[in-house]
């Protein structure tokens, strides 16, 4: 629905299919996983208010509420407009994709395009009306039979964001995920050591290359390919 530092959406179709028809998403950010599998029970969980508000703030609007926001240009600002606060919030994330948001003056980042974004949005509202939403931190999420998508701030990269990778201790996180029932997949890039993660596909950011890595308590064909290499 929005863009958002760290989204999976190069990337979604390169993971596991759920297993459970409820999809849990403890750091959800724009939650590209849950959009793809949108039709599961999902339950999207932020410590971040912005992040939280954003979403049930979107619930709650109609095509015509998104259509009718600005259509931006290279170079405009936000500030020439009377917009409501989560209005806002919500614009600056267009404006300024693949950041943490708050900018106001649509960024050069080539293939930023805020009508095109306005009307996909518009089109998908209909994906996120059950969604159940929460502003929680990942320890106090009920354990619960379910497809766990933990994507967490990385352990190298992570230090964007409000809740960076300074505030979570990457032991204790391990420990958590290891305890989920169900299903859970883990994201990371193959530089985290706090639990053991298999490479998926090479990214290009702005200034350097990393490569995503993944973790899951069912096999996958990450695991295969690596076998693979090691004999």
């Amino acid at each position: 629905m929005f863009s958002y530092y760290g989204s999976k959406s190069k990337i979604v179709n390169l993971y596991p299919t759920p297993k459970f028809d409820k999809i849990i998403e403890p750091f959800a950010g724009s939650a590209r996983y849950s959009l793809k599998w949108y039709d599961k029970n999902i339950l999207l969980v932020d410590k971040y208010s912005v992040i939280v508000n954003t979403w049930n703030w979107l619930q709650g609007c109609s095509k015509k509420d998104i259509l009718s926001l600005p259509k931006l240009k290279k170079g405009d600002s936000l500030e020439n407009y009377k917009l409501t606060k989560d209005e806002n919030v919500f614009m600056s994330f267009l404006v300024s994709a693949g950041t943490t948001g708050g900018r106001q003056k649509v960024g050069s980042l080539e293939g930023i395009d805020v009508e095109r974004d306005l009307k996909n949005i518009a089109n998908q509202l209909f994906k996120i009306r059950h969604w159940k939403i929460l502003q929680l931190d990942y320890n106090d999420i009920k354990n619960e039979e379910a497809t766990w998508f933990i994507d967490p701030p990385y352990q190298f990269g992570g230090h964007e964001y409000k809740f960076s990778n300074k505030q979570i201790n990457y032991t204790e996180l391990a420990k958590w995920c290891k305890g989920r029932f169900g299903q859970t997949i883990v994201c990371e890039n193959t530089k985290a050591d706090w639990l053991k993660f298999y490479p998926m596909t090479k990214m290009r950011g702005a200034a350097f290359t990393t490569t995503e890595a993944i973790w899951s308590n069912y096999i996958t064909d990450y695991h295969h390919k690596q076998m693979k290499l090691e004999l």
